[in-house]
């Protein structure tokens, strides 16, 4: 397995931080409800926004209910097909192992994630689903776009958690 990139080789763009700043915005919603604030969303081949969504795991009370996961199945509905080639997911923190496959069996062209997940991320921290040469797809990832303001997030809200005890 190879190591995630430390020092990026990519540039992001203004339409990069515009996806990922709504995704923010949708962790944000998450953490108001009381789910740990990931927020996620698809734009398509032409740079559209076509989904949005937030974990909604205790909100729904289903543990597939990752903000991913509601993602896709928002674009796949909006596009008209199960097929997403040539989309790109934005996500505020590293895709879990079901996430990582569903974008694998999507047939996403990118994910970009802001957060790395040390303890549950599948795009390149405990390994990687999106590019691993056994499947037949592999999705690109970019990593660490507006990670500092998705992790502090994050720390805001276990750390919420931690003082209600």
């Amino acid at each position: 397995m190879r190591e995630m990139e430390v020092t990026p080789n990519w540039v992001f763009t203004a339409a990069d931080r515009v996806a990922m700043t709504a995704a923010l915005v949708e962790a944000g919603v998450a953490a108001a409800s009381g789910d740990v604030p990931v927020g996620a969303v698809v734009c398509a081949p032409d740079g559209r926004l076509v989904a949005r969504a937030h974990n909604r795991r205790e909100a729904d009370g289903d543990p597939t209910a990752h903000a991913e996961i509601l993602a896709l199945r928002a674009a796949a509905r909006a596009l008209g097909s199960w097929r997403l080639d040539g989309c790109t997911l934005f996500v505020t923190l590293e895709p879990c192992a079901m996430c990582a496959a569903a974008a694998v069996g999507a047939r996403l062209a990118c994910v970009v994630f802001a957060a790395s997940d040390p303890k549950t991320g599948f795009a390149g921290s405990l390994g990687n689903l999106l590019d691993d040469p056994r499947l037949n797809h592999r999705v690109a990832v970019r990593t660490g776009l507006m990670a500092e303001e998705a992790a502090a997030m994050l720390a805001r809200f276990f750390a919420k958690l931690r003082d209600r005890g």
